[in-house]
């Protein structure tokens, strides 16, 4: 009989799962699916279908969320019945499984957690993500290509829907800028933490030479805002302009001028759409985003007011929050939370979990002491 004792961690996790129970609300989510499902069963649902995807997607949501705070429950009993069956089997191969299903419940249940700390006025909502090439030449352009496929990797393996709304092509290699929107659960308040300016350090592909080339892209993230939210642009502030869209070195990829570019003319802010089918459905994405944007300009302009009359300086995240060395060593370290990683081509297929969660810890840091 093997003396295998693990309660004193699965104790742990219990505590912390009862934690979590409590802040996310299981009774109320259960309540919200209810209501959910009575609205996605009314007959007349299909009328609105803009209204209909919003609510099939907040259901979808809620379910998803129940269902992985339920599964842990089950989880964490079936780890205790392996830890006997070992125990009494006398089995090390049950006890290494349970040891396994250990770290894994509690890397779940890391995650739960953090996702408790996402309590912003905006958090839950879907993201809207934007890449730029910033200084670096070619180099530059390449860099935020590498980015864009980062993230559409790391929501593809979470599951998330993620959706390219348009994309602007450099000339010789990589990509200008992209925006990207990732319908998710607190898709924003996860990824918000994302935001700021990006560095890579290597040996440029694009150099003759081989020189060592540091590059820079810029990351926006914004919350995806529900109509009830969004400010009034009038006819008169906005200037539209319509283009056919385009690929890689120019190719022409629609026949028709398609593609919407929307300019606010009191702020200056550009929103571009080119990969709806039509100028129709490019023009309403665009509007969206556009007013996503304005709103959360407001919000930065109403903050800046009362920041201004308390007379009070916060720590700020500042321009440069992360660094991705490839030469001439590997690293990828997150300036703002000192969290490395000696990975960089795992980091760029979209492992960004770790960065994520310590950003978000890091954040809420400061509001807790």
């Amino acid at each position: 009989m093997l003396d295998f004792d693990i309660s004193s961690q699965i104790s742990a996790l219990r505590s912390t799962f009862s934690d979590i129970r409590e802040v996310v609300g299981v009774d109320r989510l259960r309540a919200e699916i209810a209501e959910l499902s009575e609205q996605a069963g009314a007959p007349d649902l299909w009328d609105d279908p803009d209204a209909a995807q919003k609510v099939t997607s907040a259901l979808s949501h809620r379910q998803s969320e129940l269902a992985r705070i339920e599964s842990i429950k089950n989880r964490l009993d079936d780890l205790e019945v392996l830890v006997d069956l070992a125990n009494e089997a006398g089995d090390e191969d049950a006890a290494h499984e349970a040891r396994d299903e250990l770290a894994a419940i509690t890397k779940v249940l890391g995650a739960l957690e953090v996702q408790t700390l996402l309590n912003g006025e905006y958090d839950d909502r879907p993201a809207v993500v934007t890449i730029r090439a910033g200084a670096g030449g070619v180099d530059a352009a390449d860099f935020a290509e590498m980015l864009l496929r980062m993230y559409l990797r790391w929501a593809e393996q979470h599951k998330y829907s993620a959706k390219v709304l348009d994309t602007s092509y450099a000339e010789e290699a990589g990509i200008k800028s992209a925006t990207f929107e990732i319908d998710a659960p607190y898709a924003f308040g996860t990824l918000s933490v994302e935001a700021g300016t990006h560095r890579l350090v290597r040996m440029s592909p694009f150099n003759s030479a081989g020189k060592r080339q540091t590059s820079f892209a810029a990351v926006e993230v914004i919350p995806l805002m529900e109509a009830t939210d969004v400010v009034e642009i009038p006819d008169t502030d906005i200037r539209v302009d319509v283009y056919r869209s385009s690929g890689p070195g120019g190719q022409s990829v629609n026949t028709t001028d398609s593609a919407v570019r929307i300019t606010h003319l009191p702020t200056g802010t550009v929103v571009s759409m080119q990969n709806e089918k039509s100028q129709i459905q490019n023009r309403a994405a665009a509007m969206r985003v556009l007013q996503s944007r304005l709103l959360i300009l407001q919000r930065e302009q109403e903050a800046a007011v009362k920041k201004d009359l308390a007379g009070v300086i916060t720590a700020s995240w500042g321009d440069q929050m992360r660094s991705y060395v490839l030469a001439p060593y590997q690293m990828v370290k997150d300036l703002r939370t000192d969290y490395e990683v000696n990975n960089p081509s795992a980091v760029f297929d979209g492992d960004l979990d770790g960065f994520i969660s310590a950003g978000i810890r890091w954040r809420k840091r400061p509001l807790d002491d």
